[in-house]
């Protein structure tokens, strides 16, 4: 009989985990509370209209690449994808605008119509993250499972090139003087749900990966990505159980054995990619959580929240690009708004993807797919979303005029919204915090809850709780890490053959 593991979530950390393990030759099931796959990374559909409901885009495919690869699957034939470029356009509630393009003399020229000193430093920031991240791309792969970890030689000298106590704005001063050129270089630490100048500078990779590895669109959209990896994992012989709660992970002791839903038992090891913070304190017991308690877990800093809109609208909008985001005038301020002050700004930054100029498979004919997402506070007293979000509505439609995109509420054929107290209930997010625990230097590496999840036996996380943390690359990349640990200790090698056989034809296709 083959060895048994359940994953909790089919959130695309889980399906990761998933295909790693099935490939393996394990037996695996995936047991998700809802309806479809995907979590976050799922689609809403609905009158002809598809939007993805989390992550828009799709950076660095080369680990889901090889993933794909070790189980004898191309990723691109299974989830075929557009690289952008432009990239996205960056408005300036200061003035300004940049259409950002991973061509580097286009770039120098876009960044030189708002301060020619800071173009010609582009290729010097280009280069230095480019060592960066040879540096930390082996951090970011491989396990923190305690301080032992911090000392090893490879850490030790990668330190000087991550410069740790620096912040991101801070860093990025070495290359750019205008505000303008830095927020366009760091806004990307709103992927972590953090504010540039809380976020530490090694993140400055995340804007070079962009313009290094491009910035892409999979065809219907991130959602596609987790609908191919659920149909190669079920082609690969796992099961997937959707519309299926966990109730609780079942111990011998301090020995995960299973987990009980509310469809039946499932046994064998467990692999958690629910959000962390809600699924312990509801899956296990906090007595058998020592360094994890109910306590601890309430202790830590969580990120911030997005006010979201789905809107389905006659007619299509040429004057905006595929990706587009608003910088709010007072961005800093904006930002103290969500982080520390928990209200809500009166001109805040916001994102409007407009994937229908790209993907006609979004909309109907002469319709378009328009997301906007507001990033706002996480769940607190001081905002009551029941009072606000009519309110809030209105004030997103009318930002969209600082873009140039006018009369939507008028054409609105489908609409969906979603506040943080919408993804605290619907998607079991704590604190409605759609990034998941911050990434401050306190809650990284071996300080974030570990891949291996030390406080049982038998239970590994994924996804954007657990090391390396949020974003779709580097939650694969934690699918990685947690699998490689399970098979290590089912004592098997997780550089199975069929794997790197599979790999070597792809390459001789390729």
């Amino acid at each position: 009989m083959r060895d048994s593991v359940v994953i909790v979530g089919a959130g695309p950390g889980g399906l990761a985990a998933g295909l790693q393990l099935a490939g393996a030759g394990l037996d695996v099931t995936i047991v998700e509370k809802n309806r479809k796959v995907g979590g976050r990374t799922s689609a809403i559909t609905a009158d002809g209209f598809r939007f993805d409901t989390g992550p828009t885009f799709f950076l660095y495919p080369q680990i889901l690449e090889e993933i794909f690869a070790s189980v004898g699957r191309d990723l691109y034939a299974e989830a075929p994808m557009t690289r952008l470029d432009p990239q996205y356009r960056l408005i300036f509630g200061g003035g300004g605008r940049i259409d950002a393009t991973p061509d580097v003399e286009r770039m120098q020229a876009e960044i030189a119509r708002i301060n020619p000193d800071d173009a010609a430093r582009f290729p010097a920031y280009l280069e230095d993250n480019r060592s960066k991240l040879k540096h930390f791309k082996p951090i970011l792969e491989r396990p923190f499972q305690g301080w032992s970890d911090l000392l090893k030689p490879e850490m030790v000298s990668s330190l000087k090139h991550l410069r740790p106590l620096s912040s991101l704005y801070q860093d990025l001063s070495r290359y750019f003087k205008d505000p303008r050129v830095r927020l366009a270089f760091s806004f990307q630490s709103k992927y972590l749900g953090m504010s540039p100048f809380q976020c530490p500078s090694l993140f400055s990779i995340l804007s070079f990966i962009e313009y290094e590895h491009g910035v892409h669109h999979p065809e219907g959209g991130c959602a596609a990505i987790s609908e191919a990896m659920a149909r190669v994992f079920e082609q690969s012989g796992g099961r997937i159980r959707l519309g299926e709660s966990v109730e609780r992970v079942v111990f011998e002791g301090r020995k995960a054995v299973g987990v009980k839903t509310d469809g039946g038992f499932y046994p064998g090891r467990v692999v958690v990619n629910a959000d962390f913070a809600n699924a312990v304190r509801k899956m296990i017991p906090n007595q058998l959580r020592s360094r994890w308690n109910d306590r601890k877990i309430e202790s830590k800093r969580y990120s911030c929240s997005t006010f979201m809109l789905y809107l389905g609208v006659e007619g299509t909008f040429p004057e905006a690009a595929h990706h587009n985001i608003y910088v709010a005038e007072d961005y800093e301020g904006n930002l103290a708004d969500i982080e520390t002050r928990h209200r809500l700004s009166p001109d805040p930054s916001f994102y409007l993807q407009n994937a229908s100029v790209t993907d006609p498979t979004l909309a109907p004919e002469g319709c378009s797919a328009l997301y906007l997402l507001v990033p706002v506070s996480q769940q607190h007293s001081n905002i009551d979303w029941e009072q606000e979000k009519a309110r809030h509505r209105k004030l997103a439609l009318r930002q969209l005029e600082k873009i140039g995109v006018r009369d939507v509420e008028s054409r609105i054929r489908f609409e969906k919204m979603v506040t943080p107290d919408d993804w605290a209930r619907d998607h079991g997010l704590h604190l409605g915090s759609t990034f998941s625990m911050a990434h401050s230097l306190d809650q990284m590496l071996h300080l974030r809850p570990r891949n291996r999840f030390d406080d049982v036996d038998g239970v590994y996380l994924v996804g954007g709780g657990t090391h390396p943390g949020s974003g779709l690359p580097v939650i694969f990349e934690s699918s990685r890490i947690s699998t490689r640990l399970l098979l290590e200790d089912m004592g098997i090698s997780h550089a199975y053959p069929q794997g790197r056989r599979a790999a070597a034809a792809i390459g001789e296709v390729a």
